[in-house]
């Protein structure tokens, strides 16, 4: 049986996430062992407190436990300092002198940042791990040592294996047990934990009086990238504390020292959601379904509307995955619905090539057919009499192509507009972006005929209209 506590006790662990009681019960699985751990994870995520956790729980936890940033010792001298090296070896060496695995016999070696290891250097280490002895520089002796050894990286060593910068046979050797430490954003909500404790431990050590954070700043935080993860947190807090001693903190103060006004926040999501990362990625995904269902949907609707079956036959597969569109507050009448589908599967693109311009291309696009009804009063002798109109809103797209240069000299998208009475006729006035009229009044009474010829006249008429404007203009 594992005790978490145990575990959380000896190295101080912060975190009650599920991504830090499942590395605690890893450790707590390989502690009791001398099997060599590989932990990885970002730069300042806690891979050392892991390291700590792993040697207090186990056999060795009252023998040293030497630590070593393999990244801070220079190249030529590695080798001296973790194998040793014998008096004269080489210039300085004015006596001998132990080195790390010789001062961690029975104990435990980190080896923090392996992935910086030169490869000469490796090829020694993995004879330790395999066999247990070592050679001191300038000796030619079989030394013995036994140790644990554990080490960490932030680098990916499978890509730096493909580089050449790892050896393959070290790597095989060390991820036997890889236990991967979380960044901070993927445990963001033990962020208030760990802004208590180290909150109070700073401000007791320093004779700081902590008044602790508010809930708005908790919020600014849990919005921040926190590329540097619990380092970069506990510097953070104690840098508050500091310039604004004996101060609540607030959300202000926390965007100044942030400097989340110039930084980008956290790149993950577009908006911030206090929940864990596993759930907004879900509710992300389902959302993301139900906008792709829509989409398809729509595209059917389109797709069979234009084999002439009723847009409103077509139903969802599933309603439940469909949102559906805002119900309208009026309908169009059937015969002007049945105008307007022939109108635009039959005449919604008009090529006209012009008479006196043979190597040109006037082409009219019928973006779309809209009406909507609405009531007017009409005077009698008799008394008032209301009678329900239909307003009738027709966009077009207007190109003209040069066909001999292939290029376009004429773009523009006008609209059409007018009213009718259902079940009479359709009277029709035509205005550009611009609000001038392109068919005159006097010709009001050649329009007045039944609603199919008088919507195809008016499309005529204003494509008519356009023409003449386009041609003596040019």
């Amino acid at each position: 049986m594992i005790d978490i506590d145990k575990i959380r006790r000896s190295a101080d662990i912060i975190g009650e996430s599920v991504e830090i009681h499942e590395m605690m019960a890893l450790i707590g699985q390989v502690a009791n062992t001398d099997i060599s751990v590989l932990i990885t994870g970002e730069s300042g995520s806690g891979k050392e407190v892991v390291a700590k956790a792993i040697h207090k729980n186990s056999r060795r936890k009252f023998e040293k436990m030497i630590t070593v940033n393999c990244a801070a010792i220079p190249a030529g001298i590695i080798e001296s300092e973790l194998f040793g090296h014998k008096k004269g070896s080489f210039t300085g060496a004015s006596e001998a002198r132990a080195g790390y695995f010789e001062a961690a016999h029975k104990g435990t070696m980190f080896l923090d940042e392996i992935g910086e290891l030169p490869l000469e250097t490796q090829a020694k280490l993995l004879r330790v791990i395999e066999q247990g002895e070592f050679m001191k520089v300038g000796d030619t002796n079989i030394m013995k040592t036994d140790v644990r050894i554990i080490t960490a990286t932030n680098r990916i060593l499978s890509e730096e294996v493909k580089k050449g910068n790892f050896r393959q046979d070290l790597y095989f050797r060390l991820k036997t047990i890889n236990i991967h430490v979380p960044p901070l954003r993927e445990h963001i909500n033990d962020m208030h934990l760990f802004i208590e404790r180290f909150g109070l431990l700073f401000t007791a050590k320093n004779d700081i009086p902590f008044k602790g954070f508010s809930s708005e700043a908790l919020t600014v935080m849990k919005r921040y990238a926190w590329p540097g993860n619990v380092r970069e947190l506990k510097n953070a807090v104690e840098s508050l504390l500091v310039m604004n001693r004996g101060e609540r903190i607030t959300d202000v103060m926390v965007t100044k020292q942030l400097k989340l006004d110039t930084y980008q926040t956290n790149p993950n999501l577009p908006v911030f959601v206090d929940a864990d990362a596993d759930k907004v990625e879900r509710e992300l995904i389902l959302k993301q379904l139900l906008f792709l269902r829509q989409d398809v949907n729509e595209i059917k609707q389109l797709v069979v509307g234009g084999r002439g079956v009723s847009v409103d036959q077509v139903q969802p597969s599933n309603t439940a995955l469909f949102l559906p569109s805002a119900p309208t507050t009026a309908s169009t009448p059937e015969i002007l619905n049945e105008e307007l589908n022939e109108l635009m599967l039959n005449e919604n693109v008009l090529d006209i090539v012009l008479p006196e311009q043979a190597d040109s291309r006037l082409e009219v696009v019928i973006l779309s057919v809209t009406d909507k009804p609405y009531t007017v009063t009409l005077s009698a002798d008799l008394g008032m009499e209301e009678v329900e109109e239909w307003k009738l809103t027709i966009k077009t797209s207007i190109t003209w192509y040069d066909l001999k240069r292939d290029e376009i000299l004429f773009e523009k998208k006008m609209s059409s507009w007018g009213s009718y009475t259902p079940g009479v006729d359709i009277s029709t006035d035509n205005i550009d972006n611009d609000g001038d009229n392109l068919i005159d009044s006097e010709d009001s009474d050649e329009i007045g005929s039944p609603r199919e010829s008088a919507l195809s006249i008016s499309v005529r008429r204003l494509t008519e209209d356009i023409v003449n404007e386009i041609t003596n203009t040019w």
